[in-house]
């Protein structure tokens, strides 16, 4: 108490002096000037600016940017209770996915969460990667390798594993590619605008990732803007087609979603690929430059939607499995991402959030959570792996809870059957794009002859009228 009154005397002069300073001074002796430059600029856009100054490089900033442009919460979903009933009990109702149901050996899910590609090494720590396959693997679902190897210590705790072919080149031949239960051929990534080139130093690796990557202690490595070897559209058709002769396991094609995004799905439309995940411009990574973060992409609601219709549209749907990411968090996204016609969603960021829980005190203040899961993180040996893949399950649990009794208010048995029907939007431009109803509009009389109910219904009014 007493060293918090001697502060509090110490404090009030300087506080006092500079209140009335920014109460009676002009703009150019003000304080205060720094907060209307700020309310231009923005905060970020003046710590970003300094940070630039100080480094002189390309700034890295993690988990994806902080421009959400896709309007989800412009979006219901549409309950019915009378004239068509809810389901009976969530019980009756399906939460099971298939990822490339053509596939000799089809990936077959508990639930449409799915935990995207986060890599070890380029992004999470080796304690992070196996606190995430033991959490999905409780949950009944996939997680994913990123642009990494595959480890013994993920595989072994993941009950089902994609890997990324990338173009690292770390993950490649037999011995790895037979290994996973899907391949996901990563040409692109929502956070780094698309694909382009990140070096990554030898020094920072340790031996153990050295082993994984089959690196020389201090050999320098890092991802190309292409796939290595492959100089045209139809070089990487070709090797889309020969991955899919070599394996038995679903063969997906990973990109950023873009305003080229047609022309990108009519290429992948000539290969032989099982599934497709789009992943718009909200998505996050470890470390991206702003810049790539905020404004380069297509928004994942977007990306989503043109997506669906540009397959329905060449009658191509039914062929490609399709797999949605990008700054999607809450149950309320996945439902809507479905009902859009995504058959699955990756999720990132919330996962680490979910997963570090209450772990983050472990950190905070003096640092940064991301020091707690990232390969580089002062602290990433302080995670507790068992009670983060605990936290994960939970978390997934809970939201195909709240999933679940969503779908029941909506009347139907299973996730895969939410279509656009079962949406309205307040935003009647949203509603002309998507072709779902605006919700400033009137449902038609004629729904009632159709029910066969118009006619008793005005016949109860007239009776109450009189």
């Amino acid at each position: 108490m007493l060293l918090s009154w001697l502060m509090m005397k110490m404090m009030d002069p300087m506080i006092d002096e500079t209140t009335v300073k920014m109460l009676t001074e002009d703009y150019k002796d003000n304080p205060f000037a720094l907060l209307t430059v700020a309310e231009k600029m923005t905060p970020r856009a003046m710590i970003e600016a300094a940070m630039r100054a100080e480094l002189g490089k390309e700034l890295t900033r993690p988990l994806g940017s902080p421009v959400v442009l896709s309007p989800w919460n412009k979006i219901l979903l549409n309950p019915r209770q009378l004239f068509e009933l809810p389901t009976t009990s969530t019980l009756e109702i399906s939460t099971a996915t298939v990822i490339g149901p053509n596939a000799q050996k089809p990936l077959e899910l508990d639930i449409p969460i799915m935990i995207t590609g986060m890599s070890y090494g380029g992004s999470l720590s080796l304690q992070m990667k196996m606190a995430l396959a033991k959490g999905a693997s409780l949950a009944g679902t996939s997680t994913n390798t990123g642009e990494s190897a595959v480890t013994n210590e993920e595989r072994d705790n993941a009950r089902f594993l994609i890997g990324q072919y990338n173009r690292g080149g770390w993950l490649k031949g037999p011995e790895q590619l037979g290994r996973l239960d899907a391949i996901e051929i990563q040409l692109g990534q929502g956070a780094w605008g698309g694909a382009v080139e990140e070096p990554i130093a030898g020094e920072k690796l340790g031996e153990h990732l050295r082993q994984a990557w089959h690196l020389e202690k201090g050999q320098d490595t890092g991802i190309s803007a292409r796939m290595p070897g492959k100089e045209t559209t139809q070089d990487i058709i070709a090797m889309v087609d020969s991955m899919k002769r070599q394996y038995n396991v679903p063969v997906g094609v990973k990109i950023a979603g873009s305003d080229y995004i047609e022309y990108e799905l009519a290429v992948i439309a000539q290969t032989q690929a099982d599934f497709i995940v789009i992943d718009g411009a909200e998505g996050g990574t470890a470390a991206a430059p702003p810049t790539l973060e905020d404004d380069l992409g297509l928004p994942t609601l977007h990306s989503l939607v043109r997506a669906v219709d540009w397959l329905e549209e060449n009658e191509l749907r039914e062929k490609f499995s399709l797999i949605v990411a990008g700054g999607l968090a809450t149950p309320g996204h996945f439902l809507k991402a479905m009902a859009l016609g995504a058959d699955a969603v990756y999720i990132g960021t919330v996962a680490l959030m979910a997963a570090m829980q209450s772990q983050v005190v472990k950190t905070m203040p003096q640092a940064p959570p991301s020091q707690l899961v990232m390969y580089d993180g002062q602290m990433n040996d302080k995670l507790d792996i068992d009670k983060a893949a605990d936290h994960l399950a939970n978390f997934l649990k809970s939201c195909i809870v709240e999933m679940k009794l969503a779908v029941q208010a909506i009347g139907k048995t299973s996730l895969n059957e939410l279509d656009r029907s079962d949406l309205v939007t307040v935003d009647r431009d949203l509603a002309e794009f998507i072709g779902i109803r605006y919700a400033g509009s009137h449902r038609r009389r004629d729904i009632y002859s159709e029910l066969s109910l118009e006619e008793d219904l005005f016949k109860n009014q007239d009776v109450r009228q009189h």
